[in-house]
């Protein structure tokens, strides 16, 4: 065994500005092991359950996370409309559905851009983002806001989208696809890309479910998990099966985030094909009691939420496991073997978002 070293990676990082830490320990150039430190927030999101009443918290779930904000929103909601056995009207379940596909085109969209960016590659981040626009700009429209949306609320939505609205995001989505196309043959076909994905950061099927693997890091190592599949919200009604690759490095993790854009965009086509009339939500009685737990796919992976009320307006315990927090134990593993100069791929790879992970 050559003399180790250990190199800091992070909380402040050109690749990684969030509060995460890695020591890297080094023989020369290959890492031999990643060590993680997390928790260096403390944000109380959960606690305040207490203090807000289970109707307001809604807008503290959607700030867990900007990019992921809409189904923190919808997950907290849909946890509560359990608790007290809640049956939203369909138009709210199918407009929901459509938002969370909307999230994640903006949220793989942001990655892939950041991909970009973290290999030098900076006409491709800009066209990324300029594509991200589209999105963000059918949140603004249809419900006031490109970050925090606040449209979702125990009981169904704040708002509906008017038929000539709907009508026109088919239509964005068809210029946004064509553009998406040309985009992702850089992305897959480029062989200055390639150079720094294929055979990087390599995890095995095995691997990736023995280490509780979620999202696109999983499904991209062969684990055709979905959840999305279990069929909440509208999922039950459309078409739809995972995507899934097997060679497990960063190349099939983009791989697989890339084809799932164009999946969310012929799921929301799906949705906006099959959309009902009526209203968007119902008048609330009672409070929560009991306990329950939802689990959801964002746009990085498995998300889960427990809830538990006494029969007041404020909730005893709020709790979040956020996909980054399951994907750690996988890209400590990811970076095992790696060259220094691949680290900033892989970790960027899992797509971690660390404002989720620090409640």
């Amino acid at each position: 065994m050559g003399k180790q070293t250990i190199v800091p990676f992070g909380p402040q990082h050109p690749v990684l500005p969030e509060p995460i830490h890695l020591d890297l320990v080094l023989e020369d150039e290959k890492v031999v092991q990643a060590i993680p430190s997390i928790g260096f927030i403390h944000r109380g999101l959960e606690k305040l359950v207490e203090k807000k009443e289970f109707t307001e918290y809604v807008y503290v779930a959607e700030r867990i996370c900007g990019i992921c904000s809409f189904v923190h929103g919808m997950g907290y909601c849909q946890a509560i409309e359990q608790l007290m056995q809640i049956e939203l009207p369909p138009r709210a379940v199918y407009l929901r559905t459509m938002w969370s596909e909307l999230s994640r085109i903006h949220s793989h969209l942001l990655w892939l851009g950041l991909l970009a960016d973290g290999f030098g590659f900076e006409s491709l981040f800009m066209h990324s983002w300029k594509l991200r626009e589209y999105v963000l700009d059918i949140f603004e429209a249809t419900t006031g806001g490109r970050v925090i949306f606040s449209v979702c609320k125990v009981g169904g939505l704040r708002r509906d989208v008017q038929t000539e609205m709907l009508i026109k995001i088919n239509q964005t989505l068809g210029e946004l696809e064509k553009e998406l196309k040309e985009l992702a043959g850089v992305f897959l076909e480029d062989s200055s890309v390639k150079s720094r994905l294929v055979g990087v950061g390599t995890v095995s099927a095995q691997q990736a479910f023995d280490l509780g693997a979620v999202g696109p890091c999983a499904r991209a190592s062969g684990v055709g998990q979905d959840l999305r599949s279990t069929g909440y919200a509208a999922y039950g009604k459309l078409n739809f099966s995972p995507i899934v690759d097997t060679a497990g490095d960063c190349y099939a993790r983009t791989d697989v985030r890339v084809k799932e854009v164009f999946q969310s965009i012929d799921l929301i086509r799906q949705v906006l094909g099959a959309m009902p009339e009526g209203e968007v939500a119902i008048k609330l009685t009672g409070t929560p009691n009991g306990e329950t737990s939802v689990r959801l796919e964002q746009p990085r992976g498995e998300v889960y939420y427990y809830a538990r009320g006494n029969g007041t307006k404020f909730l005893e315990r709020y709790r979040v496991r956020t996909p980054t927090f399951a994907n750690i134990p996988f890209l400590v593993k990811a970076l095992e073997g790696c060259e220094l100069a691949d680290v900033p791929m892989i970790v960027l790879s899992i797509d971690p978002c660390i404002s989720c992970t620090e409640r």
